[in-house]
C-alpha cells in the first residue's frame, strides 16, 4: 500500500486520496476563442511523462483539501508535495509543465502530447 504524507494532516494510506491530473495546467485566456478541436485537447490530452511528474491530490477522506506533488511515475515516489498555487520546488526534477507559459494546446498537426 502506498502511504501518501498530506500537508495538512501527515502520512496516510493512499486509499484516502483521490488524483486530480496533472498539476499546473494553465486554463486558456479566452476558451470561447477555441475550437471544439482546441478545446478537446485541453480537456483531455495530459502529458504522460515516464519519471518525475507534477499531479494534483486532494485528501478527500481526510482534510479534503487540495495540494500538488512530484511522483515518479516509474517508482510511485513521491519526490515533493507543496500547496496549490505554488511553483514546483526547486530540485524536484524535470516538470511536465517545464515549458511554464507556454501553449498548452498543441498546434495544428502536432496532435497529442
Amino acid at each position: 500500500m502506498l502511504l501518501i504524507d498530506c500537508p495538512n494532516c501527515g502520512p496516510r494510506d493512499e486509499t484516502e486520496f483521490h488524483y486530480g491530473g496533472q498539476a499546473h495546467v494553465a486554463y486558456p485566456a479566452d476558451p470561447h476563442a477555441l475550437s471544439d478541436k482546441e478545446w478537446a485537447e485541453f480537456l483531455f490530452y495530459r502529458n504522460n511523462d515516464r519519471g518525475l511528474f507534477a499531479e494534483r491530490w486532494s485528501h478527500s477522506l481526510g482534510c479534503r483539501k487540495w495540494f500538488n506533488a512530484v511522483r515518479d511515475t516509474v517508482t510511485y515516489d513521491f519526490t515533493a508535495i507543496y500547496p496549490m498555487g505554488h511553483s514546483r520546488p526547486t530540485g524536484a526534477g524535470p516538470s511536465a509543465a517545464a515549458t511554464a507559459g507556454a501553449d498548452p494546446i498543441p498546434a495544428e498537426g502536432e496532435g497529442a502530447r
